[in-house]
């Protein structure tokens, strides 16, 4: 128990080291919640949100998830790609707890997609300089749902997409 207690406290305090490290690298951004949440972006997807795009698109039958830097970071690509295929396996299984670290809060459309996770599927793949996971459904809630977790997304992240 005792492990577990310091193993979470070492994670805090390495948490907000990281956060305050991203605010000071990048003091233009002028918002610190940004800051924070790129550093815990980084902290799970294990790079640089500020030397990547992300791009979250609405699709009729769901929509998509990319993320990608300079395909001549190719340890940066590696690391994305994984990145994604860990991210399409936890959402098809309901588990969203990533973008609710990220965003230390749950995301929006998260609890319909748990629920209505039978009708949708997730699947990874390569692109360029990274990945994307397609999220897939013909269920119009679950549709909804996606929607309202990739406008989140989009607006959080300050990240091109296309909304329907």
């Amino acid at each position: 128990m005792r492990r577990r207690l310091a193993a979470v406290a070492v994670l805090a305090v390495a948490l907000v080291c990281a956060e305050s490290v991203a605010a000071q690298q990048h003091p233009a951004s002028g918002d610190t919640g940004f800051a924070a949440m790129q550093a815990r972006g980084h902290h799970v997807m294990g790079v640089d949100q500020y030397t990547s795009t992300h791009r979250f698109d609405d699709l009729p039958d769901g929509g998509r998830i990319m993320l990608q830097r300079a395909p001549s970071d190719t340890a940066g690509v590696r690391t994305i790609r994984a990145h994604l295929r860990m991210i399409a396996q936890n959402f098809a299984a309901g588990d969203f707890a990533v973008p609710g670290f990220v965003h230390a809060q749950e995301v929006p459309g998260t609890a319909t997609m748990r629920r209505r996770r039978a009708a949708i599927s997730y699947r990874f793949e390569a692109l360029p300089g990274g990945g994307q996971v397609r999220i897939l459904t013909r269920d119009a809630a679950a549709v909804e749902a996606v929607h309202a977790f990739l406008a989140f997304q989009r607006d959080a992240h300050h990240a091109d997409g296309n909304a329907l």
